[in-house]
């Protein structure tokens, strides 16, 4: 008797437990694999059966752009000065101080010193030392907000004044032209630019793209991503448009004449994100030196996946640039993908432990984001 009712204790909690799984992969579908908003282009005609769950479908007008695949060198000044982190500083006394600790944090921009605006790393510095031991008043901003802090600056046996930051107040690298509309707004990266410390979207004041060349391709490599090597020229002369703004979908702004000249003249439609399918796409590159397309198989398609630059899993399967590159690597990141003649998205990142293998961004996400 008792093994009846273990025997029934134990089928009712495999029926429990097969219910709870259930409850969670549910929710997990309707989360992941079907949207929430789901635009059609204007004349079109589609049926929607997805049954269990409603969605809003929104008519727009379907966006025709040229699709990039060139690299771009890119110039971004922060919102401020960057804080990076705090440290100690040792005295004239021989003494390690931190003047900044608690006070202010890694994260932070530096806006203002005694009323007066920083700009850069040198304003600030010409401050604290103008200011020496006298207590200074920081304007900061912290997240969303604005606040003042107080401190005072360490005296040093070189007779220098410092606060303990690490500070930046620029950021250069190399990345992927995405598109191009027709009156010259662009779209890149396909991710924004973050602190390399703290992973946090830089807030930025202005920026520029810049002439680049690629010196070196290294190859990615299992557990070692591999990079484009290229020098950015950077002089008025050759600068080829202005960034606007530095989102989590990408970099946005204008470009010049310059950039049109270097990309194909033929436009191309935007592809929405219900429209893609598992199977072979398209990376547009020219890591070769050649702007060319390189075959790509799309493996999962995440509808409504939390990370927008995580859109889509795709893995590489063109000999050409496997021998290459490996697969994809830093400086692709906003590389178009096509499928069906259209621009479906861009790529964001590379599997560390698979560089044949990428995540995406969608296009249209990329495009709502720029504006």
């Amino acid at each position: 008797m008792n093994r009846l009712k273990i025997y029934r204790a134990f089928l009712f909690t495999c029926l429990f437990f097969s219910m709870f799984l259930m409850f969670f992969y549910v929710r997990w579908y309707l989360k992941t694999q079907i949207p929430d908003v789901v635009r059609v282009g204007i004349g079109d005609e589609q049926t929607l059966d997805l049954g269990i769950k409603e969605v809003s479908v929104q008519v727009v007008e379907r966006k025709r752009v040229i699709p990039g695949g060139i690299p771009i060198g890119i110039y971004l000044e922060t919102k401020g000065v960057y804080v990076v982190g705090t440290a100690g500083v040792e005295a004239e006394d021989g003494l390690n101080y931190e003047p900044a600790y608690q006070i202010v944090r890694t994260g932070d921009y530096i806006l203002a010193v005694n009323g007066r605006k920083i700009g850069d790393k040198d304003e600030l510095i010409d401050c604290v030392q103008a200011n020496q031991s006298d207590t200074m008043i920081l304007k900061l901003l912290r997240g969303s907000e604005v606040i003042q802090v107080r401190l005072n600056a360490v005296r040093t046996a070189e007779a220098d004044y410092k606060l303990g930051i690490w500070v930046k107040d620029d950021i250069q690298g190399i990345g992927t032209l995405t598109y191009l509309t027709k009156d010259m707004r662009f779209g890149a990266l396909g991710h924004g630019i973050t602190d390399t410390d703290t992973g946090e979207l830089l807030e930025t004041s202005k920026g520029a793209l810049y002439d680049t060349d690629i010196l070196e391709i290294i190859r990615g490599e299992k557990g070692t991503p591999g990079e484009i090597s290229g020098m950015i020229t950077y002089s008025d002369r050759h600068v080829r448009g202005s960034i606007l703004r530095n989102t989590c979908a990408g970099i946005f702004g204008v470009a010049d004449q310059n950039i049109q000249n270097e990309l194909d003249q033929e436009y191309m439609e935007l592809g929405f994100k219900q429209e893609i399918t598992r199977g072979t796409a398209y990376i547009r590159s020219s890591v070769s030196g050649e702007l060319k397309n390189y075959r790509i198989q799309i493996q999962e398609i995440r509808l409504n996946e939390d990370d927008v630059n995580k859109g889509m899993i795709f893995q590489v399967t063109d000999p050409e640039l496997l021998e290459l590159t490996g697969g994809v690597i830093q400086g692709m990141s906003g590389s178009p993908i096509i499928q069906n003649g259209r621009l479906i998205g861009a790529v964001t990142h590379v599997f560390v432990n698979d560089p044949t293998r990428g995540y995406g961004i969608f296009a249209e996400t990329m495009i709502s984001a720029g504006g």
